[in-house]
């Protein structure tokens, strides 16, 4: 019996061992700094495809570049960066100051300015696929007014 027992104890061991080296190696949610951080470089990725956008409108039009462009705009438009707001983070530095208002974190305007992004993300990209060059410079600017919205409301001036 005693045999038995200790191939038994030596599993359960084991198993208790490696539930809590993988406790403590489960991902510690993130400090307000490094939100700030992933947020502010997130916005930078979304100004410069904005600006391959809108270079291409308004000289040489390349469709390929636009659509990767419009694309990676989407997949940031959607990738939930309501996530990155989290409480804490209404102040504070991740590689610079943060500049937004602390009302964002409060005001209901908040989210639909978030949605109206995203909704007009979404467009550029359906209309970047399509190729149509007005089109896509129409739909560049009312991507734009979601962004000067928020940054009208919700961003401090420097």
């Amino acid at each position: 019996m005693k045999s038995i027992l200790k191939p038994v104890a030596a599993t359960v061991l084991a198993a208790a061992a490696l539930a809590a080296a993988s406790a403590s190696f489960a991902q510690q949610a993130p400090k307000p700094e490094q939100l700030i951080k992933w947020r502010q470089s997130a916005y930078q990725v979304l100004a410069w495809n904005t600006g391959r956008v809108k270079a291409n409108v308004d000289g040489t039009y390349n469709k390929d570049d636009v659509i990767k462009a419009s694309n990676a705009i989407a997949a940031i438009a959607n990738s939930g960066l309501g996530a990155l707001y989290a409480p804490g983070t209404e102040t504070g530095k991740g590689w610079r100051e943060t500049t937004v208002k602390p009302e964002l974190f409060t005001d209901k305007k908040a989210g639909e300015v978030a949605a109206a992004f995203n909704k007009e993300a979404n467009e550029l990209a359906r209309v970047a696929a399509v190729g149509d060059v007005a089109q896509v410079k129409a739909q560049l600017a009312k991507l734009q007014g979601t962004c000067k919205a928020c940054h009208d409301d919700f961003r401090k001036k420097d």
